[in-house]
């Protein structure tokens, strides 16, 4: 039971630009295509769907925080700060990047969107809202497939940050010009696994937990930046989820740096320096950790709604709804910082508001 309402300004709840779905592996698996419904690629365990990166990702069940595979489980989940509504993301499905076979990675995707369109999502009478997992290995299948989850209601794509593959290379064109023709968001997720390049070598999921999520996220978007991604499509939402939000200025100042040197050269299709993409009023979103203790001040400086409160329910690190009544009292955000984390940039980045 909530111990107070959270509201974005007064009479308008918050919402959740991050939450998350726990799959439920036997009903994909119904969706799942022949002869790819008996295959096990990169993915073990029952139902086929638990990531084999060798940690125990819960301390068996202390960190456990309950399920989240039935509409109803994330309904009552609302109720609890209360939120308006939600978007979510997938769980298991995190860890598709590394899938070795690319025709099972895209119909696992296709299944899985199937199944939270049809089965999860349209439940809920619009309080829970998906994205569609785009197949990584195959760009056209990925097309495909935004068009298709578009098609049954989903309000995104994701292309996770893990795995061998750089966002900003040319063959992800067609992707990001087909977000900005159907009107909706792109999200770079990251999955937090010892399988994520940069996160091999530690022997404790600590250790691979603190490195994996912020280095996915920071390679992608520096390769899309320097790729000319943001350039080439100014008006397509793309945000950038799961590693907070206060490392953005540091990072562009890196990068901001690297273009002075070398941008003429090595980034030709940059027309400005890179922190101009991202600040005050432009399509290039983040999303937020409670306890980040310079959010105000990154705030000042991207903007109101550039950085979304994202619940990460119901992974054990996301301590919703304490973190969403930490964000709403904290005492130096002023109210328009207040309604952009808390409602306005996660309705600017769906789409929900122009």
């Amino acid at each position: 039971m909530a111990i107070a309402i959270v509201e974005a300004r007064p009479g308008v709840l918050a919402v959740d630009a991050d939450g998350h779905v726990g799959e439920n592996g036997a009903a994909i698996l119904e969706y799942m295509d022949q002869p790819y419904k008996e295959f096990r690629s990169g993915f073990a365990g029952p139902g086929g769907l638990t990531p084999l990166d060798g940690h125990d990702r819960y301390l068996g069940r202390r960190l456990y925080r309950g399920p989240a595979s039935k509409t109803e489980d994330w309904l009552e989940a609302l109720e609890r700060g209360p939120l308006e509504w939600s978007v979510v993301y997938p769980s298991l499905g995190l860890f598709y990047g590394f899938m070795r076979d690319p025709d099972y990675q895209a119909a696992y995707c296709r299944a899985y969107n199937t199944w939270l369109a049809k089965d999860f999502c349209a439940p809920s009478n619009g309080r829970i809202m998906g994205v569609a997992l785009l197949p990584i290995y195959d760009p056209v299948e990925a097309e495909k497939e935004l068009r298709r989850g578009v098609a049954m209601g989903l309000v995104g794509g994701m292309l996770g940050a893990d795995g061998s593959h750089l966002l900003g290379h040319a063959q992800f064109d067609h992707v990001y010009q087909t977000a900005g023709e159907l009107d909706v968001c792109i999200a770079v997720h990251a999955s937090g696994s010892s399988m994520a390049p940069g996160a091999e070598p530690f022997p404790k999921f600590i250790q691979t937990h603190t490195v994996a999520h912020p280095f996915g996220i920071l390679r992608q978007i520096t390769s899309m930046m320097f790729e000319g991604v943001f350039e080439k499509f100014p008006s397509v939402r793309f945000g950038f989820l799961e590693s907070g939000g206060t490392w953005v200025p540091w990072w562009l100042d890196r990068m901001d740096e690297e273009f002075e040197h070398r941008g003429a050269v090595d980034a030709p299709l940059l027309s400005k320096p890179p922190s101009k993409y991202v600040h005050q009023g432009g399509n290039i979103f983040f999303g937020s950790e409670a306890e980040e203790r310079l959010l105000e001040p990154v705030m000042d400086l991207l903007g109101d709604d550039a950085i979304m409160y994202a619940s990460d329910y119901p992974h054990w690190d996301g301590e919703y709804p304490r973190s969403l009544y930490a964000l709403a009292s904290r005492p130096r955000m002023t109210p328009e910082q207040k309604y952009g984390i808390l409602r306005g940039a996660a309705e600017r980045f769906y789409g929900f508001v122009k």
